[in-house]
């Protein structure tokens, strides 16, 4: 086995009593003294800073690199403007996602965010894509994730140029004489901040957020739970390479210009599949919300049932959302039985536990769009 590497704020995740857990091939605080309870809800209250420096963070380089990229995805790279940040799927020949990451136009290069434990297959993957002359750079930074309804009120005192941004806008600023790479944005369905840091200087700014009277740290315990309110894939879960971005209903991540009839139709790995799924929508199952009555939470790989007791689809993600007041889940359903509000039964301990197909988020998001 591997030794799990550490992100540049492993020994501030000690000093203020972590629980360190394994993920992702790193050593990772899942919660800290304060609880995943109460982290999740001070981060819907309030504000949270969440360390999630183990998230690959890449530039792509080259003469037309928002082209070069378009060859690997489904987004519209090509439109995206300087300055913002756009949602995107590597997706594989058969048609199922390879990772989903997010893209940065930054001028002349873009930056790319994608998953931990996807990196090194996500590296190799663009090398062996991308047209001659591009050119793939892994970089060591920090990645902080400040967010809530007050991280604004925060960043306005310590940067209020980034407070100018809105939802999914990015760049680059200075806090407290440290240069910094800001967007707007998050996976917790809050307004909210990323901060990319250089590595040197990610505990420093850490301790710096951690010292304004609205700010907790908070672990990947309370981080699963925000993004399973706000309806948010977690790759390996949720979404994977047996799964097609219409089936996990994601269709919104396919740029309008790389669909049929579009100025850039197609050229992405998989593009007959997929857009034969949105256009005639003959897919068999479909990723949906569900809702649990009760308080006992229905997890991950938990069997889903009709009335008559066949079985019809799997939970991917679930556990109990406490801004929600109850247990939360999504998973996938044969399509004939996805439609809201529609009752199924999911499996926990040999019980078959009445679940309500819902629409997602659970909750109302707050991103911030000006």
């Amino acid at each position: 086995m591997s030794e799990l590497k550490r992100t540049p704020l492993y020994d501030l995740h000690v000093e203020l009593g972590a629980r360190m857990v394994p993920f992702a091939g790193y050593e990772m605080p899942v919660q800290y003294p304060l609880g995943v309870k109460k982290e999740h809800e001070h981060t819907r209250a309030a504000c949270g800073l969440f360390d999630v420096s183990h998230m690959g963070q890449l530039l792509l380089r080259g003469p037309s690199p928002a082209e070069a990229l378009e060859t690997l995805v489904p987004a519209d790279i090509v439109g995206l403007p300087e300055g913002m940040q756009r949602y995107a799927l590597f997706t594989g020949e058969e048609g199922g996602i390879l990772d989903d990451l997010m893209v940065v136009n930054a001028g002349d290069y873009l930056y790319l965010v994608v998953n931990a434990a996807c990196q090194e297959q996500d590296i190799a993957h663009l090398r062996r894509g991308l047209p001659e002359g591009h050119e793939v750079e892994g970089l060591d930074r920090g990645l902080l994730a400040l967010q809530g309804p007050r991280a604004s009120d925060v960043m306005a005192r310590l940067c209020p140029a980034a407070c100018e941004m809105v939802f999914m806008q990015h760049g680059h600023f200075e806090v407290d004489g440290i240069p910094v790479w800001i967007s707007r944005s998050g996976y917790t369905g809050e307004d909210g901040f990323e901060i990319s840091v250089p590595a040197g200087q990610a505990e420093a700014l850490a301790r710096r957020l951690l010292a304004e009277p609205e700010v907790e740290a908070v672990g990947l315990g309370a981080r699963d739970s925000l993004r399973l309110e706000a309806g948010l894939c977690l790759y390996g879960h949720d979404i994977d390479t047996e799964t097609t971005p219409v089936e996990a209903g994601l269709v919104w991540a396919i740029g309008k210009p790389r669909r049929r009839g579009g100025e850039r139709a197609a050229g992405f790995p998989g593009a007959d599949l997929i857009l034969h799924q949105v256009e005639a929508k003959d897919h068999r199952r479909k990723r949906v919300g569900l809702l649990g009555e009760g308080r006992a939470p229905v997890r991950e790989g938990a069997a889903l049932f009709d009335a008559e007791g066949k079985r019809i689809g799997v939970v991917t993600s679930g556990g109990f959302g406490p801004s929600v007041g109850r247990p939360v889940a999504m998973g996938y359903l044969a399509i004939e039985h996805a439609e809201v509000e529609a009752t199924v039964y999911a499996e926990v301990r040999g019980k078959r536990l009445p679940m309500t197909v819902s629409r997602m988020p659970f909750v109302t998001p707050g991103y911030y769009r000006g």
